[in-house]
């Protein structure tokens, strides 16, 4: 047993961690937690309010799996201004890893241009906190392996640990454009964003001056009109943070079947990684979502196969007051 926790930890950590390349979780349905994303998508939906719900669970057939729920919330105003809140926790490893985020955003949507000022351009910035910690009691060191007497809890580790647990203060900035002009063929939405711009410090040894590195993100799609009731948003995603990297491409189909609902389904594919088909259904003012990581890296093999899912929900406040009606085109994924 204890064997095959050791195994599982290193597992989770060169899945999540990539031997300390990769610091940040993740989600495939990343337009489901926008602001997270990029603080310049807060307020980039038809509506006055929107509450969103995402929780993913990464190699499950390891003994303690990567579990990701977050939640966010955001509003528009009238003032061409947006504000938004965000909170995501991940749980992980045998030694009780916990890593917590909280964010409150903000983005500026008065730039406007084109006819009837439909192509629009979004600035946003968030404040917020990371927190991580982890149990040392629940973890198990390599120096406490004899290969004679075997596993030794009493033994010492040689690491240097000066506390475990650590809150950072962090920042991060993005913007993004999108054209929200109806009736057209083609509408195309795209941005970039930089987190961790404070370089928080991620330090738990008792020595050393790790931080955070920068996260760097873009993304964008194309929204294809094939008739009336359907069209096709291929759409990419490249993110890099040290010497990590996350490349996705993917595309999903949008059909009208009834007055108030829309049926989704499409793929992403994380370049050297998964492969992830995507299921959706918009009713009325709720999108609910489904996904399923189907990993194809050479770690996959090695944890049998484990794969991972995510399940997510969104619902939209309408305006209050009336406007005129227009399709607002926004990402979905």
């Amino acid at each position: 047993m204890r064997i095959t926790k050791i195994t599982a930890m290193g597992l989770l950590l060169l899945a999540g961690m990539g031997s300390a390349k990769a610091q940040d979780p993740h989600y495939t349905q990343y337009y489901v937690y926008p602001s997270w994303l990029n603080p310049a998508l807060t307020g980039v939906f038809d509506g006055s309010a929107r509450v969103s719900a995402i929780y993913r669970n990464q190699w499950g057939n390891i003994a303690s799996p990567y579990q990701t729920p977050g939640v966010s919330a955001d509003f528009n105003t009238n003032k061409n201004a947006a504000f938004g809140v965000n909170v995501l926790n991940q749980r992980a490893g045998d030694g009780g890893f916990n890593y917590t985020t909280a964010y409150a955003s903000m983005a500026y949507s008065g730039v406007r241009f084109g006819a009837n000022g439909y192509k629009r351009l979004n600035m946003g910035f968030q404040l917020g906190m990371i927190q991580r910690r982890f149990d040392i009691s629940k973890m198990s060191f390599g120096e406490q392996w004899n290969p004679s007497t075997g596993y030794n809890p009493g033994a010492g580790t040689g690491e240097s640990l000066s506390k475990t647990s650590a809150t950072s203060f962090d920042a991060g900035v993005g913007v993004m454009y999108y054209d929200a002009e109806s009736g057209k063929k083609t509408n195309l939405f795209a941005g970039v964003s930089a987190s961790h711009i404070t370089r928080p410090t991620d330090q738990f040894s008792a020595s050393g001056d790790a931080k955070i590195p920068v996260r760097y993100t873009g993304h964008a799609g194309l929204r294809i009109m094939i008739n009336e009731v359907a069209s096709i948003t291929p759409n990419l995603l490249y993110m890099r943070q040290g010497s990590a990297e996350e490349k996705m491409v993917g595309a999903y189909l949008q059909m009208n079947v009834a007055e108030d609902a829309d049926f989704m389904i499409g793929a992403n594919y994380r370049i050297k990684d998964a492969i992830s088909p995507y299921i959706g259904v918009y009713v009325k003012e709720f999108l609910i979502g489904a996904s399923y990581d189907v990993n194809t890296s050479d770690l996959g093999k090695m944890a049998k196969g484990s794969n991972s899912f995510e399940l997510s929900l969104s619902y939209i406040f309408k305006r209050a007051e009336k406007t005129p009606e227009v399709k607002f085109i926004c990402p979905r994924l």
